[in-house]
C-alpha cells in the first residue's frame, strides 16, 4: 500500500510566480505579525512558567500550541535562509522549555502554572494537542538547524505519554479529545526511526470510540471530538471540523506507514462524504460556529458558514496523505479548491490580519439585527480581519503552511513522478540513487500554461504523470514540441520520459463557468457561482453597490478578463443586472424592474480587504 514517496519543500524552492510573492509577504510581515501580538498577549511570556494569580495574560489551555505553531513556522523559514532575529526567538523558547520540563519530561505551561494537580484528567483541555504541535516544532526546527535540544525535551515527553497511556493507563482518558498527536507521532517516528512512536500513534488512532461520555464538558460530546465510534466504523464526518480532519490525516499517515487497507478505505468512505456532501465551493468545512463543525449532509449556510481557516489547511493535509496512498486526482482537485479559496481567504493580501472564519457572504447590517432587545443581537462572522484573537490558532497555523507550501507539488513510485499542483518551482532530488531535476515555469492561476522540463539519468525509461484539473475541459499537451494525446488515469495523463532533459508545455484553458450547487443545497437554489480556473469569485458592494441579492450575472458571460496587481490576480468585469424594488413588500413578478449594470467580480481569496462591504459568492443568473 505504501507506494508514492513525497517529495517535501526542503527539496522544493518557489522562485517567481504567484506563490513566491505570497511566500515573501509570510517571511517578511506575517511572521512578525503573529510575533508581537504574541509578545502583547503574554503567550511567549508564559514560558517562563512564574505566572501568578490575579495577574494579566493568564495562561490558557491552548497557548502553548499557538507558541509551538509559530516555532514550527520559523523553523520552515530557516529551511529556505537565515532569519538570525527569528531563530535567536525560537532558541530562547527552547532553553525555558527545557529549564521549566518536568524531571519525568511533561511540559505544558496551564497544567504546570495554573492546574498542576490536574495533569491527565480533562479528556478535552488540550494537553496531548499542546504536545503534539510541540513535537512538531521540535522535528521542524532540528531538521532545519541540526540543533537537537527542543526534540530531546520532546522525545521524552513523548515517552512519558507512551508510559502513561499505554503502559500504565493512569490517564482519566485513552484518547485525546482534541487530536493532532497523531500527525506528530508519525513525524517523530520518521525522523527518529524510533518505532514506538509510530506505534502510540497508531494506539490512539485504533482506540477511539472507547471513552466513556462523562469525559467531556457541557455541550461536547463524543461526536464532537470523534469518539462515538471506532475510527473504522464512521462513514461522515462529524463533530470539530478541525479535530475530525486532523484524525482523518493522522489515519492515512499510519495506514501508510502500516499498509493497512481497513484504515484507508475509512479515509476514503470521509473523504467522499466531506467533498461530495459536507464541504462549500471554496472548500471551506465546519458550517456551524456552535461547535466549529459539520451538521448534517447538504447543510452550507454562506452568511452564517463558519469554515475555521484551520479546518482548511487540516483539510489539505488530509488529501495530501490520501494521494500518497492513491494516484486519484481528486484529493489533489480538492487540495486545489482549499488552496485558491478557502485558505487564501484566511489573512489578508499585506500579510497582517486573520479571518478565523471565512463566510460566502456578508451583509454588515444583519450584525445590528434584534436591537431592540439587550444583548441578543444575532451571531454573524466578523467582517474584518484582525491580528490575534483570544483563540488564536489560526495565525500560526496559517504561517507555518505558507512556509511549507511546497509540500503540495511532487511525488514519486518507481516509476513515476507525479506532478499534483502547478506552482512557479525548481526542484532537485534523488530518485532510487540518481538526481532528478524538475522545473515550473508559470503563472497560475493567473493562467493556465505550465512549462516543465525534467532532467536527470534518474527518468530513463520512467514517466512523468501531470494532473488534469477536475475544473479544465480543454487543454492541449506538448512533449518536446510534439503535440501529445492521452487519456488520462484517474486524473493523471502518464508521458514517457526520455534520455536526459524531457520539455511538457501544458495549457489549461481557463474561462469563466457559472457553477451550480446540487438541488440538495437549499441556501443555493436557483443561484450560480462563477469560477475561473480554480479561484471562486465573489461580488462586493465597493465594486457594485448595495444590495448583492438584487444582482444577476448575465448567463451570456461576456466578462472583460484583468490582471490586477491588487489581488494579484484576475478580475473579470462585464454585463449583469439589478433589480429596482418594488413600491410594495409583495407584489406580483415584474420583470421591467431588471436593469442593466456593470458587475465586477474579485476573486473570493481578496474579499474584505478594501473596508467594510457587503459580500456575496452565490448570486442570481439571468
Amino acid at each position: 500500500m505504501k507506494q508514492y514517496t513525497p517529495i517535501d519543500f526542503t527539496k522544493v524552492d518557489i522562485n517567481g510566480g504567484f506563490w513566491k510573492r505570497r511566500q515573501q509577504i509570510n517571511r517578511d510581515t506575517t511572521v512578525y505579525t503573529v510575533e508581537r501580538r504574541f509578545e502583547d498577549t503574554g503567550r511567549f511570556a508564559t514560558f517562563r512558567f512564574d505566572w501568578k494569580e490575579g495577574e494579566p495574560n493568564k495562561p490558557d489551555i491552548y497557548w502553548d500550541s499557538d507558541v509551538a505553531k509559530w516555532m514550527e513556522a520559523v523553523a520552515y523559514l530557516l529551511e529556505k535562509g537565515p532569519a538570525p532575529d527569528l531563530e535567536k526567538k525560537v532558541d530562547d523558547l527552547v532553553d525555558l522549555i527545557v529549564k521549566n520540563q518536568d524531571p519525568n519530561g511533561y511540559f505544558n505551561v496551564f497544567f504546570t502554572v495554573v492546574k498542576p494537580e490536574e495533569r491527565f484528567l480533562h479528556r478535552t483541555d488540550h494537553e496531548l494537542y499542546c504536545a503534539g504541535h510541540l513535537i512538531e516544532a521540535a522535528v521542524a526546527y532540528a531538521h532545519a538547524t541540526g540543533k537537537t535540544k527542543f526534540l530531546d525535551a520532546m522525545c521524552r515527553y513523548a515517552d512519558l505519554i507512551e508510559q502513561v497511556f499505554v503502559k500504565d493507563r493512569s490517564a482519566a482518558f485513552i484518547t485525546p479529545g482534541h487530536e493532532e498527536i497523531e500527525l506528530a507521532l508519525v513525524k517523530l517516528y520518521r525522523y527518529t526511526g524510533e518505532k514506538r512512536y509510530l506505534d502510540l500513534s497508531k494506539f490512539f488512532i485504533d482506540h477511539r470510540g472507547e471513552d466513556p461520555e462523562e469525559q467531556y464538558y457541557g455541550h461536547v460530546n463524543g461526536r464532537h471530538c470523534q469518539d462515538h465510534l471506532p475510527v473504522r466504523e464512521q462513514k461522515t464526518a462529524e463533530g470539530h471540523a478541525v479535530r475530525a480532519a486532523y484524525l482523518y490525516a493522522g489515519m492515512a499517515d499510519v495506514a501508510y506507514e502500516t499498509d493497512d487497507q481497513t484504515l484507508y478505505d475509512a479515509c476514503n468512505t470521509l473523504f467522499d462524504n466531506i467533498v461530495e456532501r459536507r464541504m462549500y465551493i471554496t472548500g471551506g468545512i465546519g458550517s456551524e460556529a456552535y461547535g466549529e463543525g459539520f451538521t448534517l449532509d447538504y447543510d452550507l449556510p454562506n452568511k452564517t458558514a463558519y469554515n475555521e481557516s484551520c479546518a482548511s489547511i487540516a483539510m489539505i493535509f488530509f488529501a495530501r496523505r490520501m494521494w500518497m496512498l492513491n494516484a486519484d486526482s481528486r484529493y489533489a482537485d480538492i487540495a486545489e479548491r482549499v488552496l485558491y479559496n478557502g485558505f487564501l481567504s484566511s489573512e489578508t493580501l499585506d500579510g497582517n490580519a486573520f479571518f478565523y472564519e471565512n463566510p460566502l457572504e456578508i451583509d454588515p447590517k444583519l450584525r445590528h439585527r434584534n436591537t431592540a432587545m439587550k444583548d441578543t443581537t444575532a451571531r454573524f462572522p466578523i467582517t474584518q480581519r484582525v491580528e490575534v484573537f483570544g483563540c488564536s490558532c489560526c495565525p500560526p497555523n496559517i504561517t507555518r503552511f505558507m512556509a511549507s507550501v511546497g509540500d503540495l507539488l511532487y511525488t514519486t513510485s518507481d516509476d513515476t513522478l507525479f506532478v499534483h499542483q502547478y506552482i512557479q518551482s525548481s526542484s532537485a532530488f534523488d530518485w532510487a540513487g540518481k538526481e532528478v531535476k524538475i522545473a515550473q515555469d508559470t503563472r497560475y492561476p493567473i493562467d493556465g500554461k505550465i512549462a516543465i522540463t525534467l532532467e536527470g539519468d534518474g527518468l530513463n525509461g520512467r514517466k512523468a504523470a501531470v494532473r488534469i484539473p477536475g475544473w479544465c475541459k480543454e487543454y492541449t499537451i506538448s512533449v518536446n514540441g510534439a503535440p501529445f494525446s492521452g487519456t488520462p488515469e484517474k486524473g493523471y495523463l502518464y508521458i514517457p520520459c526520455g534520455d536526459g532533459k524531457t520539455e511538457v508545455i501544458l495549457d489549461f484553458v481557463m474561462k469563466p463557468v457559472l457553477m451550480e450547487a446540487s438541488s440538495h443545497v437549499q441556501e443555493d437554489a436557483g443561484r450560480v457561482a462563477l469560477q475561473r480556473g480554480p479561484v471562486v469569485y465573489c461580488l462586493e458592494g465597493v465594486d457594485n453597490g448595495d444590495d448583492l441579492r438584487a444582482l444577476a450575472v448575465d448567463r451570456s458571460l461576456a466578462l472583460q478578463e484583468e490582471y490586477d496587481e491588487f489581488f494579484d490576480g484576475i478580475t473579470l468585469t462585464g454585463k449583469g443586472w439589478r433589480k429596482a424594488p418594488s413600491k410594495e413588500l409583495y407584489a406580483p413578478v415584474d420583470d421591467s424592474l431588471w436593469q442593466e449594470q456593470t458587475l465586477k467580480f474579485i476573486p473570493y481569496y481578496g474579499f474584505a480587504n478594501r473596508g467594510e462591504t457587503e459580500m456575496i459568492v452565490w448570486i442570481q443568473a439571468r
